[in-house]
């Protein structure tokens, strides 16, 4: 199976640079995107084939998450469980005979810090929320998780060692996780790779000189790593800040 995940930032905007294009030639089984910044009914995608579930944010072109899929799934989710109201829009969660399929935008804890209380609050909840559905079946939790896990994710990390997304606090949340009976399928294929990088600054000729970051993921129950074919980074799709990326399962 082909799954990928792409934070389009305005799918509105990506349609038009391109995202049909992309999607139709990578025929993937299950495509996820995130920070679809849209409500209900401002989009219509003619995707053949494709069963289409949307969680929209409350507020206007905000966040936001899909998931495309050939096969229909047993259940679906939205959300997960939180102190807060949880109405950004930000996880959709499918039921398949084998697995679960979690597609997610995580918040971004903002320059300033001044959301990284609530960013791990969430990284608490969704850990809960991920554990149980391990208990059941294995998971492939996806998309752009806002933080560079390792100094290996990012270009320059001495001098954004404590900024949003590269926090120790947020780091440590990821290795949680991962300690919790997950794996990061791009490290576990390729541990030592440099340059792979997800997300790259608007600012001016950063992606080009490939100054970026890897904060988009394909995060699996440790029984699947064996069945792991493959993790691409598709760089060259443009559309967004962000680029696509591509797990294969056997």
């Amino acid at each position: 199976m082909k799954f990928v995940t792409w934070n389009v930032n305005g799918i509105r905007a990506c349609v038009k640079k391109g995202f049909l294009d992309y999607f139709q030639q990578v025929d993937a089984d299950i495509f996820c995107i995130q920070e679809t910044k849209l409500q209900e009914n401002q989009i219509s995608l003619e995707l053949d084939g494709y069963h289409q579930f949307w969680n929209y944010a409350e507020r206007k072109g905000y966040s936001g998450t899909a998931v495309f899929t050939k096969q229909k799934p047993l259940s679906v989710q939205y959300g997960i469980e939180l102190d807060e109201p949880d109405n950004e829009g930000r996880v959709i969660t499918l039921e398949f005979d084998d697995f679960y399929l979690v597609n997610v935008y995580t918040p971004n804890s903002k320059r300033d810090l001044t959301r990284l209380t609530y960013r791990l609050t969430w990284e608490d909840a969704m850990k809960v929320h991920l554990l149980k559905l391990n208990q059941h079946k294995p998971v492939i939790f996806c998309g752009d998780l806002n933080v560079a896990h390792q100094e290996i994710d990012l270009k320059n990390p001495k001098p954004n060692i404590g900024n949003s997304g590269f926090t120790d606090e947020e780091r440590r949340k990821f290795t949680s996780l991962l300690e919790a009976g997950f794996i990061d399928s791009f490290r576990y294929r390729y541990p030592e790779r440099t340059d792979s990088y997800t997300w790259w600054s608007y600012m001016n000729k950063v992606r080009e000189r490939n100054i970026g970051w890897r904060i988009d993921y394909f995060v699996v129950s440790e029984n699947l790593a064996s069945s792991i074919k493959d993790v691409t980074i598709h760089h060259e799709v443009l559309g967004s800040d962000h680029c696509p990326v591509m797990l294969e399962i056997k």
